[in-house]
């Protein structure tokens, strides 16, 4: 089993880049002068966010996976590098110089290379939200460093801090590049909201929640970058191609943010379920373990705020965005129907005088609701991958998916109090995490650096980075 798998063959010639450049990129940056400059402009803001909402814990050099080029041997670069000298490039996957826009009204007409003027600010809108998310989870977790359970954990981190750091530079290189004075002046916002900030927050809720420990972190990569794997799916297929290609190329290193959250809950799991079967008992607290029952509350907390990010289940703008070409479906090819949804109608939940309904509605204003129930799916297999460690240990206990009313803020099930097994309650309390959970988890934060050390409440993993032992010095100080 190995941490990264082959990036795919590309589709056009290999773009080389000079890994001595500034900024690594394969749009033709130094032929660009105009757009090199403004570049060149903002790198200076955005290195001194880096250092004061950035990693806040000191290092000399970390083992680190860097994108220097689209093809195979240039997508993983791995090597020692001070974090503070990350090249942060900027990657589109090849053109397809015959794509076509694959649904809406614009279907079979060209991809777009510009940006047609009326959709100039409902592109801008979906690119500055999804930009903005970005650095809102490095300010999240900016303090993690310092109760690291171990080296090889801390790497994993400091990994998805800066290539979330590289998906801002994608979305800026597009605001830069394609939408003029107003998209400058949009780059510029980016770095001055700050996650959780009272007076200028980050634009989405589930990016002002505070990351209290490292259980907290493995939910959040588990859960909300896998709804930024579906929201990026959705723009893949957007006809705005420079935009599409930016997307494809942000899903390759989406999927190691998600690798680290599905095998960082899995470990707990499995140290949970150790601890568990060999004192005889849930309460493992004393043990230096977290119990299942507080695991299973994280649980509920980070899914019920990443449905939110899906938004309401009916969406006029949704039904515009896929309409015009903007945002396609979740695999859009693959769909049997006529991509335009003429006609098509399906059920969206409903709360009914204190009853969970259903009613009908046009599919193409429903899409939101589409692509949470594709994104609901897919969490679930990583349930079922945790139990399968419970199964193993003889525990009889499972963890579960709440019920998608749970604790939302969101569309239908908002202002209504639903337990995780979708009944109605007086309170949801019981079912998030207690300040005293909170406060007990963090006890255990304790941190582990040296080489090979991991805390006592999570398993070491099977294999190391990029074939290195587990017990590597990923990380030197």
């Amino acid at each position: 089993m190995s941490e990264i798998a082959d990036a795919p063959a590309p589709t056009g010639p290999l773009s080389r880049i000079d890994y001595s450049e500034r900024i690594p990129n394969n749009v033709n940056l130094a032929q660009d002068r105009r757009l090199q400059r403004a570049l060149e402009s903002w790198q200076p803001k955005f290195l001194d966010w880096w250092t004061t909402l950035g990693p806040s814990i000191p290092t000399q050099d970390v083992y680190l996976r860097t994108a220097i080029a689209v093809g195979r041997d240039g997508w993983a670069h791995f090597d020692r590098v001070p974090m503070e000298q990350y090249r942060w490039g900027i990657f589109l996957a090849e053109q397809d110089p015959d794509r076509q826009i694959a649904f809406g009204a614009h279907k079979g007409e060209k991809a777009w290379q510009e940006v047609p003027g009326e959709y100039r600010a409902d592109l801008r809108r979906l690119i500055v939200i999804q930009g903005d998310t970005e650095p809102a989870s490095v300010e999240q977790q900016r303090h993690l460093g310092r109760t690291a359970p171990s080296l090889y954990d801390m790497r994993n981190l400091f990994q998805v801090n800066v290539e979330e750091g590289r998906h801002l530079w994608a979305m800026v290189y597009l605001l830069h590049a394609y939408f003029g004075r107003d998209g400058r002046e949009e780059a510029e916002e980016l770095l001055r909201r700050n996650s959780g900030d009272y007076d200028s927050p980050r634009i989405l809720g589930a990016f002002n929640e505070e990351t209290t420990d490292w259980l907290s972190f493995f939910m959040f990569t588990y859960f909300t970058d896998r709804d930024g794997k579906y929201q990026l799916g959705t723009l893949k297929e957007s006809a705005f191609d420079p935009l599409s290609r930016t997307c494809q190329f942000m899903l390759k290193e989406e999927a190691h943010h998600m690798f680290v959250g599905t095998t960082g809950v899995q470990r707990t799991v499995q140290r949970t379920a150790e601890l568990m079967k060999q004192h005889d008992t849930d309460d493992i607290w004393e043990y230096g373990g977290i119990p299942l029952g507080v695991i299973q509350k994280y649980l509920n907390f980070q899914y019920a705020v990443s449905l939110d990010l899906f938004g309401a289940e009916t969406s006029s703008n949704a039904a515009a965005y896929f309409t015009g070409g903007l945002k396609g479906r979740w695999m859009e090819t693959r769909r049997k129907d006529d991509h335009v949804l003429s006609g098509l109608t399906t059920e969206v939940p409903v709360v009914d005088e204190g009853r969970l309904g259903t009613r009908t509605v046009p599919l193409l204003t429903a899409l939101n609701l589409d692509l949470r129930n594709e994104y609901a799916a897919d969490c679930a297999t990583g349930v079922k991958r945790w139990n399968t460690e419970l199964e193993k240990a003889g525990v009889d206990a499972r963890l579960y998916l709440p019920h998608e009313g749970f604790n939302r803020r969101v569309g239908a099930f908002s202002g209504h109090t639903i337990a995780p097994d979708g009944m109605f309650v007086e309170s949801v309390e019981d079912f998030l995490p207690s300040a005293d959970d909170r406060a007990r988890v963090a006890e255990l934060m304790v941190p582990h650096y040296d080489t090979g050390d991991f805390a006592g409440w999570i398993a070491p993993p099977p294999f190391g980075i990029n074939d290195l032992p587990v017990e590597f010095d990923y990380v030197r100080f």
